[in-house]
């Protein structure tokens, strides 16, 4: 007839010193390869956001020149944040054809969106992040300075 095994103790069970930084050393390696790439994902998007709002301002633009007897562009930016209407700006939508229920801004803090008027047309900009963008432009006089990555998005009256 068989013996039973004893149950083994918890000293016998456990994990060496030198296991235990093996493994710390091979997730702390690992958390090293993944970060940056999880950094330049999240500069892409902001990058993505700031293409698509200068698209939707264009958009506006477009609508709001049609609504004037001059078919002129605005002399400025509506304030960030809110309803922008042929009636003004305002937290709530005044009366009036609505251009944009919140004018976006820049998903970074601190940054804004360059506007240029000019007689009959406008350049609109935005500081990108990302480097390597390839709809990225490093002319960037519309934009002031874009001294982080040396690339800006412009769009111009269509």
């Amino acid at each position: 007839m068989k013996k039973a095994l004893a149950p083994r103790s918890f000293s016998e069970v456990g994990f060496t010193l030198i296991e235990l930084l093996v493994v710390i050393a091979i997730i702390g390696s690992l958390s090293a390869l993944f970060l940056p790439n999880f950094m330049a994902a999240r500069e892409r998007a902001r990058d993505s956001q700031r293409k698509s709002d200068l698209k939707q301002i264009q958009k506006a633009f477009e609508i709001y020149k049609q609504d004037q007897s001059d078919s002129s562009f605005p002399a400025s930016l509506p304030t960030a944040n809110q309803c922008w209407s042929s009636g003004g700006s305002g937290v709530t939508c005044p009366a009036g054809n609505i251009y944009m229920n919140k004018f976006p801004t820049d998903p970074t803090a601190g940054k804004v969106y360059y506007y240029t008027p000019s007689e009959q047309d406008y350049t609109l900009c935005a500081c990108l992040e990302n480097k390597a963008d390839p709809d990225g432009s490093t002319t960037c006089t519309a934009c002031g300075s874009c001294t982080a990555s040396g690339k800006c998005y412009i769009v111009n009256q269509p």
